[in-house]
């Protein structure tokens, strides 16, 4: 992901008592008052970068009648990458890799996210908790397939741009192959969205988690898998967003 700071300034600051980190929480959503029922709500992993994409898809969206008034809410750090503050390679990676010290911390960041952050989210905003959909892009994507695939996921709808499936020699394909072992069931949606210029290792990676789950399918789990031609990493995250929110809301 080609690093753009976000335009918009934080909402406000959570502490999360499981990782023990401040995260910058940024805030785009209708006038509460003008709503007659609960919003849905797209969560968006690497906020200090994705927020303006996901505001300006979701924006875009509503305004063509595609969905409802959504609210998009991004997690940050205030922090660059590469620098100390930003800790995705710790929250956003399910195992452990000598590649990161720090990583192996997604399960955390995923408690935090569900115990600390969505109460607090629920409480500012009249939220649907029915039509919550978490995003990201890279890494960030990685933590999104950890949060789907639970035996009784809190995020029922997904949004995977570019995952990171190579991480830890494709760790995230065995922790699915496995949870497929134990239960035939996992009611959700899942979108995979990548660039067709992307690496050979991100495209290949992602149809080998496609070929998996259209092979031994989770009952009710819907997929939903696009390529953008003409794009690579660093500039489909507008694209693959757009596509994502309205097929997770639409």
């Amino acid at each position: 992901m080609k690093p753009r700071t976000t335009r918009a300034k934080p909402a406000f600051v959570s502490r999360s008592p499981q990782t023990g980190t401040d995260y910058m929480i940024y805030v785009d959503a209708p006038d509460p008052a003008s709503r007659r029922a609960p919003m849905p709500l797209v969560l968006v992993m690497d906020g200090d970068y994705l927020f303006d994409a996901a505001v300006e898809a979701s924006r875009a969206l509503t305004a063509a009648g595609t969905i409802e008034p959504t609210a998009v809410v991004g997690v940050g750090y205030g922090a660059g990458f590469g620098d100390p503050g930003n800790h995705r390679g710790r929250d956003y990676t399910p195992t452990a890799s000598t590649d990161e010290p720090s990583s192996g911390g997604a399960e955390a960041f995923h408690t935090y996210l569900v115990d600390s952050l969505w109460p607090e989210l629920a409480s500012r905003l009249p939220l649907d908790p029915d039509k919550l959909v978490i995003a990201g892009h890279s890494l960030g994507s990685l933590l999104v397939l950890h949060a789907l695939f639970q035996e009784k996921p809190f995020f029922t709808r997904a949004l995977a741009s570019a995952p990171s499936i190579w991480w830890d020699n494709r760790s995230i394909l065995g922790i699915v192959s496995r949870l497929r072992d134990r239960q035939e069931a996992l009611a959700g949606r899942l979108y995979l969205g990548v660039g067709a210029d992307d690496t050979p290792s991100m495209t290949e990676d992602l149809a080998l988690l496609e070929k998996q789950l259209r092979e031994r399918p989770f009952r009710g789990l819907s997929l939903v898998a696009q390529s953008f031609a003409g794009h690579d990493h660093y500039d489909v995250a507008p694209y693959t967003l757009s596509a994502g929110i309205a097929s997770m809301i639409g």
